[in-house]
């Protein structure tokens, strides 16, 4: 499988996630491990010891198929307490799981099962109640409570009719424990190997630089298919013992967080622009600005907005997945929010953040304990650490051309890196595109000055081969009804006016944006332009509007519609 061999350090068998999950169930074993929210505000509390219990009966079942160790099982649900229980049922009973962004089509839901050669696969709530066509048909499937579909095994009758597995069975810690597909924004997901060790040395090391106790919380609500929720909350939880809480859906989030009272908070920068905007749609930024000015008031107004939105009890925040705007992080901080970026990949778990004193926007930090980072060839990140990956499954030479001949990983990031360590992440090199000019430009730092005005959802930045590059924007749903108006059409066509404008003030003459366009949308998950993790499937949105441009330039005009509210 094209295995490249890392120096794996950790401090012992007793940090290996199973050992970890043992050693909660004898110490907190009353203690609340989960709560699971469901149908009118009713919450599902599993202890340590219920929720243990629960785990080793499905492994015991999984054991009894006879399966060859080391098979892959698929996850495919929206985040539950299930889902954590069903990955360490398929540890205990010696097998590999394959966690599947169920927000995903049916057709790619088929290509990594059958790629993974996945043998089984636990069902959960998902986007579309069509995902069952996705899988395969000699997959056994087993539904977490309120899944249907013809074949399904239930979770509930399942647990009833098996024995708990005996012991603490432990699993090896170069043994693989996931299989990891990326998001695919550049194409076909690749699966991304990582043994038990890389994902107990990364927990061991985020949960002592941020300080984490066992008496923390944390809500679960990014995709448990990604890395950044696998690792920042259902690996520190099995780690440090936190509570965790889960979320029932996106018009119960707020209450949701108000439920769970988060003390560490993991987030994206589309959620946390979302709020933002919220917040300015009930009082204006410039109203904000002012009320912050006056010592008495600002404290109680902060107070009040962190109130809610959910995050008052808030000790740690972290934003990652894509760049945050320099400017929403200042503002988050300014409320007292102790908010920063971070920064990991799929392929080298989470590898930089900033140490507290010293948050700075537009960074990201500086590598973590026992991480190497190095800028190589066209200022690409590299990093070496006992994160990487074991290697891409199936693809040796995939993963023999992700890694230089010393083990360091190609990230494909343009990156600077500080006298200090910390790291600013220019661009991906593959999103970089040339102008008519000769001339490179880097889209990423272009966008985040673009997004900055309140209506703007996202932004696309493009123009390969032309003189000057273009952007396309996608504004809010509230933002376009409101365009219905002419005049408050004309306020926001003003608005992204003086946006561009002050942009490509900064900007070299080749990098200034010739107009902006604002799109139809959508753009989402469904339609493709999004991946499952909310980022641009970049060449999809380039493909729609590259040919529009040349009609929308002989406008002339600063702002263009692709058509009129």
């Amino acid at each position: 499988m094209g295995k490249i061999e890392t120096q794996v350090e950790f401090a012992g068998q007793s940090d290996l996630p199973l050992e970890r999950v043992y050693r909660w169930e004898r110490e907190r074993a009353t203690e609340t491990f989960l709560s699971q929210p469901y149908g009118g505000g009713k919450v599902r509390e599993w202890t340590w010891a219920e929720a243990v219990d629960e785990s080793r009966r499905v492994a015991g079942w999984l054991k009894a198929r006879n399966w060859p160790p080391g098979s892959r099982v698929a996850i495919l649900s929206k985040n539950c307490a299930w889902w954590i229980l069903a990955d360490l049922a398929v540890w205990m009973s010696g097998h590999v799981s394959v966690p599947v962004y169920p927000s995903l089509q049916p057709h790619s839901i088929r290509q990594i099962l059958e790629h993974s050669g996945a043998i089984a696969c636990f069902i959960g709530a998902a986007e579309s109640k069509e995902l069952a066509e996705g899988l395969p048909p000699d997959v056994c499937r087993v539904g977490f409570p309120g899944a249907a579909g013809d074949g399904i095994l239930s979770w509930e009758a399942l647990c009833e009719s098996t024995l708990p597995l005996a012991g603490s069975p432990a699993r090896s810690a170069d043994d693989l424990a996931t299989i990891i597909y990326t998001s695919g924004t550049t194409g076909t997901p690749k699966g991304v190997m990582h043994t038990f060790a890389a994902f107990s040395f990364n927990a061991k090391v985020l949960a002592e630089f941020v300080g984490l106790r066992a008496d923390d919380r944390v809500l679960s609500y990014l995709p448990l298919a990604h890395i950044v929720e696998r690792v920042g909350v259902e690996l520190l939880a099995i780690t440090v013992g936190l509570h965790v809480y889960f979320s029932e859906g996106v018009d119960t989030f707020v209450k949701d967080l108000q439920r769970a009272r988060p003390t560490l908070f993991m987030s994206v920068p589309r959620l946390l622009l979302k709020f933002q905007q919220n917040v300015f749609a009930r009082m204006s930024e410039r109203r904000l600005k002012t009320l912050f000015r006056i010592p008495v008031v600002s404290r109680m107004v902060k107070r009040r907005i962190l109130r809610a939105l959910g995050l008052e009890t808030v000790r740690y925040a972290a934003c990652g997945s894509a760049p945050l705007p320099p400017e929403t992080l200042r503002w988050y901080r300014e409320l007292g929010l102790n908010l920063a970026e971070g920064y990991g990949m799929t392929e080298t778990l989470i590898t930089h953040l900033p140490a507290s004193g010293t948050v700075r926007a537009g960074w990201v930090g500086a590598a973590l304990p026992g991480v190497e980072a190095r800028l190589g060839q066209q200022s690409e990140l590299q990093i070496k650490s006992p994160m990487n990956m074991l290697g891409y499954y199936k693809d040796p030479e995939g993963t023999r051309a992700s890694f230089l001949e010393d083990g360091f990983f190609h990230t494909g990031d343009v990156c600077e890196i500080a006298s200090d360590g910390q790291l600013k992440i220019v661009g991906r090199i593959k999103e970089q595109f040339k102008t008519s000019k000769g001339k490179y430009v880097a889209p990423a730092p272009i966008e985040n000055k673009l997004a900055l005005d309140p209506n703007v959802d996202a932004c696309c930045v493009m123009g390969a081969g032309m003189a000057n590059p273009f952007a396309v924007v996608l504004i809010s749903d509230a933002a376009r009804v409101r365009c219905h108006d002419p005049r408050e059409r004309a306020a926001l066509e003003n608005s992204l006016a003086a946006v561009l404008e002050e942009t490509n003030r900064d900007l070299d003459p080749h990098e200034r944006v010739a107009f902006l366009g604002i799109a139809d949308g959508p753009w989402s998950v469904a339609n493709g332009m999004l991946t499952p993790t909310l980022k641009l499937k970049r060449a999809l949105v380039e493909a729609r509007y590259q040919g529009l441009a040349e009609e929308w330039r002989k406008g002339n005009r600063p702002v263009v519609w692709e058509s009129l509210p």
